[in-house]
């Protein structure tokens, strides 16, 4: 008699939960601002996260596992996704901030930000069936001369950093800490469909109900990006700028 094959359990290192996160900017921005943007297929290993010239943001997360995600742009690329944001919401170019240093441009970066770790707690939630909540991301306007290493508090760091383009050809980087972990599959299950909520809210209004929608829409739904942020990582995000002296 033949032996059964034991299934074997995939497992989900680093560097796919780093591809997940790579298409949550990817998705994110070129949804935002209307653009295409592309992430390079090569990762490069680092020893330490770090903020740089000429925009700088970080958010850090905790759950399931640990982490910090950092997002350095150049002055273009930052210039080209808030103009294309902006003018994707029918805003004039004279009411648009011009240079890369005001507030208004720190602003949306840090909100696009947040959407990006948004769409990547969601992901890990459907795909992993695992929690991780996110800090408000912190933005800093840094000058050519300054970089600001960003140091987290983990067991067994593992640091990486991806090289991202506009469709101007215009480069940005992002780089993510975490705890060296692994998700090992025990047994099969359904992801889920990830639902549009525009498409929800066009079905509605036209008086259907939408295919694949849930009965009752409080049963098994994922928790909001950023709802479960709670105090605690608030204060962690605060601490760590008070110990860089920001």
């Amino acid at each position: 008699m033949a032996k059964q094959k034991k299934p074997e359990g995939k497992i989900v290192t680093t560097e796919e939960i780093l591809l997940k996160l790579c298409h949550s900017v990817t998705g994110v921005l070129s949804e935002a601002a209307h653009i295409p943007v592309y992430y390079s297929p090569m990762a490069q290993k680092i020893s330490k996260t770090c903020l740089r010239p000429d925009i700088g943001c970080f958010v850090l997360f905790d759950g399931a596992f640990s982490g910090l995600v950092v997002i350095n742009l150049t002055a273009e690329a930052a210039m080209e996704i808030y103009h294309n944001y902006l003018s994707s919401m029918n805003i004039p170019d004279d009411e648009q901030a011009q240079v890369y240093t005001s507030d208004e441009v720190g602003n949306v970066m840090g909100e696009l930000m947040n959407q990006i770790l948004g769409d990547f707690t969601k992901k890990v939630s459907q795909e992993l069936k695992s929690s991780i909540t996110q800090s408000q991301p912190k933005m800093l306007t840094l000058n050519r001369q300054v970089r600001i290493s960003v140091d987290t508090n983990l067991d067994h760091p593992q640091a990486r950093r991806v090289s991202f383009y506009t469709g101007n050809n215009n480069i940005f980087y992002m780089e993510l800490a975490m705890d060296h972990t692994e998700f090992i599959k025990l047994q099969d299950f359904d992801a889920g469909e990830e639902v549009n909520p525009d498409d929800l809210i066009e079905s509605y209004s036209n008086g259907g109900s939408p295919e694949g929608a849930p009965a009752d829409s409080g049963a098994g739904s994922a928790p909001a990006a950023g709802d479960d942020a709670g105090a605690s990582t608030q204060s962690d995000a605060d601490d760590l700028l008070a110990s860089l002296g920001l």
